[in-house]
């Protein structure tokens, strides 16, 4: 099917009928098929919208952004905030370099689902133990702490 011009240039018609040509045959296809069988299909500058092309798709056009989380683990992902913003000033090593890779991951995390997992949460525990030279004399390490501790039961 090609579609006919608009001013835009977006192929798509004001709405209402089907705007098409006759190259490709154009019509329903066979009985039962559903749609065309074959033609040209042209989009031209699609926004805020999603497009499938087939059979069998599932598309999903949703908000994108930060997932909803409870306060517990709000107030986890800015303490996790607080604490990488104050490891780029401690002296470099690789438990900080660790500790650092992991709270990258947990904010991402955090963001995508709401949550972090028992076991991210783990670990930071233990490279939070691991770096304690340099995050102990930190209040954001001390918050990331309390708020795994109390995420974790203990």
């Amino acid at each position: 099917m090609a579609m006919a011009d608009t001013e835009d240039g977006s192929g798509v018609g004001g709405g209402g009928a089907d705007h098409t040509t006759g190259a490709g045959g154009g019509g329903a296809g066979p009985a039962g098929g559903g749609g065309r069988t074959f033609g040209d299909i042209r989009f031209g500058k699609v926004s805020g919208s999603a497009i499938g092309i087939g059979d069998h798709n599932h598309i999903v056009n949703g908000r994108q952004g930060e997932a909803p989380c409870d306060p517990a683990y709000q107030e986890l992902l800015e303490a996790v905030r607080q604490l990488a913003e104050d490891l780029r000033r401690v002296v470099p090593s690789p438990e900080v370099g660790a500790l650092s890779d992991e709270l990258d991951q947990a904010q991402d995390e955090i963001r995508r689902t709401g949550r972090a997992g028992a076991g991210r949460l783990a670990r930071i525990r233990v490279m939070l133990q691991d770096a304690s030279a340099s995050v102990g004399m930190l209040a954001s390490g001390v918050a990331v702490g309390q708020a795994v501790g109390a995420l974790l039961g203990g």
